[in-house]
């Protein structure tokens, strides 16, 4: 009996050569926005303990605290861990497509972009944003 044909379109990051399903296969979207959702959370609620209601009603120097809280975390978790506190917390981690480290310079880069929301509102092939496609990386399922 023969097997059928592969779907015309593949599997999301087929053409990245990333496995269909498992460890190291395409985050979705939901474990994305969960992710990042779960990083700003956690950055408000650190800020707020750190420098009180100014972080969410002053107009000082403190308003600034959770986006760079946000910053420094994803910054040096991504360098460290290949994933920020909620990636990690979601399963998902960002690797290069070539295999190497992430780095100091692409993980601060990485982070600088996101701050400025650009690359999370274009979005290419495979799930990819500007920062990904900038910086030669991919978010995928560590498990």
């Amino acid at each position: 009996m023969s097997q059928p044909a592969p779907s015309v379109d593949g599997h999301p990051g087929q053409s990245l050569g990333l496995p269909p399903t498992g460890r190291g296969s395409l985050a979705s979207w939901n474990q994305r926005m969960a992710a990042l959702v779960t990083d700003w959370a956690a950055c408000m609620i650190i800020a707020r303990l750190l420098f009180g209601d100014a972080v969410l009603f002053g107009f000082d120097w403190r308003r600034f605290m959770p986006i760079t809280l946000y910053f420094l975390q994803k910054t040096v978790l991504t360098a460290l861990t290949s994933g920020s506190f909620g990636q990690l917390i979601c399963r998902i981690a960002v690797v290069r497509l070539d295999h190497q480290p992430i780095g100091w310079a692409r993980s601060a880069a990485r982070a600088a972009m996101k701050v400025v929301l650009v690359p999370a509102l274009v979005i290419g092939a495979e799930r990819r944003g500007l920062d990904d496609l900038a910086l030669g990386t991919v978010v995928v399922n560590r498990r």
